[in-house]
């Protein structure tokens, strides 16, 4: 597994995770319509700073009775996966119930998953006792709201997901923010982070000229443009001999 130093996590979490996504694409390693959760996972907290960490999987149901067991005598074996991963765990579920009938975490879940070193939590199902939550500052993202948790109980540790329409795997590094959730290969973590405040300042080039007072000038705005598109032209040039080496 390549190796996503902690110092590369800081600097990706520093920005948003559209800029997150930009900035992806200028290496052209997965089609621009692949890669990110879409609508039906939201952020439940958005103005909490962004969530960078590596995926725990698991799978979830909650419509009848398990076998044996419950969601907590699970807990455990979660917990344990966080020791396997590169770094903070990312807790990811995948509601099998379809539509979700109870809630997939509350309160008990969510603190202790921070207390062994968790960063967030994303589920295709629901969530519950969420002011609770919301006063750990522990990010969750979710389809849904369920003031119950039913029968809930976990089927699987560590299996491959689908969330959102984004395959995830234990291991994996997700970005998400208010805008959503992507995943970065962690291939060219490292890159995208040391790029993306290149990237914001090109983007400024563009939100300078139209914030700024005063009337706006149609062919002004076309060659700011084309200053703009230079310098991302020059970041994938980048990008490119990088990759090349």
């Amino acid at each position: 597994m390549t190796t996503v130093r902690r110092e590369t996590l800081e600097k990706l979490a520093r920005f948003d995770t559209p800029t997150i996504c930009n900035v992806i694409e200028l290496f052209n390693v997965r089609p621009r319509n692949q890669g990110y959760m879409d609508h039906r996972i939201r952020a439940n907290f958005p103005e909490l700073p962004p969530m960078v960490g590596f995926a725990a999987t698991a799978s979830f149901r909650s419509d009848a009775p398990p076998v044996g067991g419950d969601v907590y005598a699970s807990l455990d074996e979660q917990v344990a996966q966080f020791a396997e991963l590169p770094g903070p765990a990312v807790v990811v579920f995948q509601d099998l119930d379809d539509p979700p009938v109870a809630a997939t975490f509350g309160e008990v879940m969510c603190s202790t998953y921070q207390a062994f070193g968790s960063v967030g939590l994303i589920t295709s199902g629901a969530g519950r006792d969420l002011e609770q939550v919301h006063a750990l500052r522990y990010p969750v993202f979710t389809g849904s709201t369920i003031c119950s948790h039913a029968y809930c109980h976990i089927l699987h540790v560590g299996v491959p997901v689908r969330v959102g329409g984004l395959t995830v795997h234990s291991g994996d590094l997700l970005h998400g923010d208010a805008n959503g959730v992507t995943n970065i290969p962690l291939e060219i973590a490292a890159e995208v982070a040391d790029i993306a405040g290149d990237f914001v300042a090109a983007e400024d080039i563009v939100m300078r000229y139209v914030k700024q007072p005063g009337e706006k000038d149609v062919k002004r705005l076309a060659e700011v443009r084309k200053e703009f598109a230079a310098v991302v032209a020059k970041l994938r040039e980048q990008v490119e001999r990088r990759r090349s080496d």
